[in-house]
Formats: structure tokens, C-alpha cells, sequence
């Protein structure tokens, strides 16, 4: 079977919405894959239920992001420095903690939309005692947006892209994985 009969077979699962759920929550806090690779495979197959996906990856990805919010909090010393240090970010890290400093809100509010590693926005903000509602805010239209906008390009494009899904499935995981590395890259620069 190759591999986009598989996710549009997994995208009618009656399982689907727990794992983007489960993907979206973890991606906000420790998972290095974002819910994209599953979400718009499965707006592309089912097209009618694109904003109800979005709405779970939404709440979810801002429940995952108030526990990678905690993990900065409570316990950087043992599980924030860790995920720091496995995604080699100590350097950068220190860089944007002086950010949330002056433009908490908006770094994560527009960080929150790009393809910048999410969980280390959420870890950062717990790290710096940004404003729990504040962060909490910015993240839900952060998160949003960025959902919403991903279901809607589906939507608008989806006969399209299903197409060259069809005939390309390795490409656009290859692609998304760039994407998502360029993000890392990006953040780097910070």
C-alpha cells in the first residue's frame, strides 16, 4: 500500500481526531513533528470536517503549549534544559529569553504561526515568567490563525493538492520536514 492510501485510509480512522489531537498537544511542548504532516493529508481526503480539525489542533496545541509553558516554569532545570539541549538551542535560547523581556506577547503570537519550533516559544514563556493569561492569549490566536489558515488552504486547494499528493506523498512529507528544519534555522537566527 503506498504511502498516501495509507493516511487517507488513517484520515477516515475513527481515531484521526485523537491522534491530531495527540500530535498537536505534544508539538507544544516536546514533539519535534508538527500536526501539518497528518492535518492537511486529512482535509484533503475529508474536506467537509476542515474546520473541525482545525478547532481540535487548535485547542489542543494550546493545552500542549500551557504544559510546555509549565515545564519552562517548573522545571527547566531538569526537562526544559533537556529538550533545550537536545534541539541545541542554549545560545539562541538565551537570545530570545531577552526578547520576552520587552515583546513577550507578540513573539508569541507571531512565533506561534511560523514554522519556528513551538514548544520552545511555550518553554521560553514559562522560563521568563511571561503573564500566563498573556501567554495564554497569544497563543490561542497564534494557534488558531495557524490552523485555520493550513484548513482553508486545503479546502481552497484541495482537489489540487490531493492530486499531486496522490503522485507525491514522499515529496510533500520531504517538503514539510524542510519546512519544519527551516524553522529551526530560522529560530537559530534569533
Amino acid at each position: 500500500m503506498n504511502l498516501y492510501k495509507t493516511i487517507e485510509s488513517y484520515s477516515r480512522s475513527k481515531y484521526l481526531i485523537h491522534v491530531l489531537c495527540a500530535v498537536s498537544f505534544a508539538e507544544s511542548s516536546f514533539f519535534p513533528i508538527p500536526p501539518d504532516v497528518l492535518l492537511i493529508p486529512a482535509i484533503v481526503v475529508n474536506k467537509s470536517n476542515a474546520y473541525k480539525y482545525a478547532l481540535y489542533c487548535s485547542v489542543s496545541s494550546v493545552l500542549g503549549g500551557i504544559l510546555g509553558y509549565y515545564i519552562g516554569m517548573f522545571l527547566f532545570d531538569s526537562v526544559g534544559k533537556w529538550l533545550i539541549e537536545t534541539y541545541n538551542y542554549g545560545e539562541q535560547f538565551a537570545t530570545f529569553t531577552n526578547g520576552f523581556n520587552k515583546y513577550g506577547f507578540w513573539i508569541i503570537a507571531l512565533k506561534g504561526l511560523t514554522p519556528i519550533p513551538y514548544k520552545l516559544v511555550t518553554i521560553t514563556s514559562g522560563f521568563s515568567n511571561v503573564n500566563v493569561a498573556t501567554f495564554i492569549f497569544a497563543s490561542i490566536i497564534a494557534r488558531t490563525s495557524r490552523f485555520f489558515l493550513l484548513s482553508f488552504l486545503s479546502v481552497k486547494f484541495g482537489v489540487k493538492l490531493s492530486d499531486l499528493l496522490k503522485k507525491h506523498m514522499w515529496v510533500f512529507l520531504i517538503i514539510t520536514f524542510f519546512v519544519v528544519v527551516l524553522g529551526f534555522y530560522l529560530f537559530s537566527l534569533i
